[in-house]
């Protein structure tokens, strides 16, 4: 059971500000007025929660004046146990000795309000949820239409999944006929995006990931069979953020129309993967695609997929090196994706893309995962 937050204050009016904006989190708080009497262990002072356990600690600033709240040479009192997550909480902005107390108490930043109420309800807001590194968020984009991308997000997701990462699935593409399809999961019990569309502000990150259908050990977020086929920005910034504070690996299948909703998607990928077949027309097409994506996402890279399967039936031309599609784009090679023998039949019987172990698709996500998250690569 999660810790509550502590919040240490005489002052009440500086008390019914931090109980409200812990409400407003969805954070349940602890109050201890004061500083632990003489002999009292800081283990065991501040009610329920503690200086030492509780996921976020709140310090007025009348707190922090008091002796006995900070330990260094010139101190007489054992004073507090030095921690992360200490907060000093002040109203005056120009009071310059504020500063000092943070610095003495080993606060991480000082709070002035009411100027930092909305950064704080997030702060709160996040170690209510226990919120730790942010999950790597991957966007797969096709470089033309019918390049594969679905395919290769599915097959991410399924890999991370079955490596042990907490993973998710959102499906970007109102007009893609819905990624749950492709995982063979269109009737498991879960909401879909149209139970999102109206979203604002902070989703709670456990509340979304419980909500979704459980595929293949991920959590999938998709479209119903319905006529909606709007994801406004609002709420795709705010499921985005939401998946992403749950931590582990977030994967976004997209369109490659770049609207406001998926320029807000671009905005919280940490990379973006551009599969691209190895044909002059498809190179054409994708060159138009990534000059407005890269204008929203820096780290853009091209996965070039080879001749092969239906893609490669359309006559477009011989095919082309993989290096030198690359280098026509303008883009970093991520790798090459052969086609996958076996892969619709596969897909026909309710096997997802990525299943086949020894495939061409698990080899290269595979590769990708051990590149992107062990070498520290990226920041995930």
């Amino acid at each position: 059971m999660a810790e509550n937050i502590l919040i240490v204050t005489e002052e009440d009016e500086l008390l019914d500000d931090l109980l409200r904006l812990c409400a407003a989190a969805g954070a349940e708080a602890d109050v201890a007025h004061g500083v632990p009497a003489g002999g009292m262990s800081w283990a065991s002072w501040g009610g329920a929660a503690s200086w030492e356990r509780a996921p976020l600690v709140l310090v007025g600033d009348d707190c922090a004046r008091a002796a006995g709240l900070h330990s260094g040479p010139d101190s007489t009192s054992p004073g507090a146990p030095r921690r992360p997550g200490v907060l000093l909480i002040g109203r005056d902005l120009d009071e310059p000795g504020v500063w000092e107390r943070g610095v003495r108490i080993g606060a991480e930043g000082v709070v002035v309000l009411p100027d930092a109420e909305d950064w704080l309800a997030g702060r709160i807001a996040d170690a209510a949820e226990d919120v730790g590194q942010p999950a790597l968020t991957v966007g797969v984009i096709g470089g033309r239409g019918g390049s594969g991308a679905s395919t290769l997000a599915c097959a991410l997701a399924v890999t991370a999944a079955r490596a042990g990462q907490r993973t998710m699935l959102v499906d970007g593409d109102p007009l893609g006929g819905g990624i749950d399809v492709l995982l063979g999961g269109e009737r498991v019990e879960g909401l879909r995006w149209p139970a999102f569309a109206e979203s604002r502000g902070r989703v709670a990150g456990p509340a979304l990931e419980e909500s979704l259908p459980k595929l293949h050990d991920l959590a999938v977020l998709s479209w119903d069979r319905g006529d909606s086929v709007v994801i406004p920005a609002d709420a795709m910034k705010s499921v985005l953020s939401a998946a992403r504070r749950r931590g582990g690996v977030v994967v976004v299948d997209l369109p490659r129309q770049v609207d406001e909703s998926v320029a807000e998607a671009l905005v919280q990928l940490d990379l973006g993967l551009a599969v691209v077949p190895a044909e002059l027309r498809a190179v054409a097409a994708a060159h138009r695609m990534a000059s407005r994506v890269r204008m929203v996402l820096r780290d853009l890279r091209a996965v070039v997929r080879t001749p092969g399967g239906p893609g490669g039936e359309r006559g477009y031309g011989p095919g082309l090196d993989a290096d030198e599609v690359a280098r026509l784009l303008g883009l970093p090679l991520a790798g090459e994706l052969p086609w996958e023998s076996g892969l619709l039949e596969s897909i026909d019987r309710g096997l997802p893309p990525g299943s086949e172990r020894s495939g061409a698709l698990a080899r290269f996500c595979r590769g990708f995962w051990d590149q992107v998250l062990s070498s520290g690569e990226v920041a995930a």
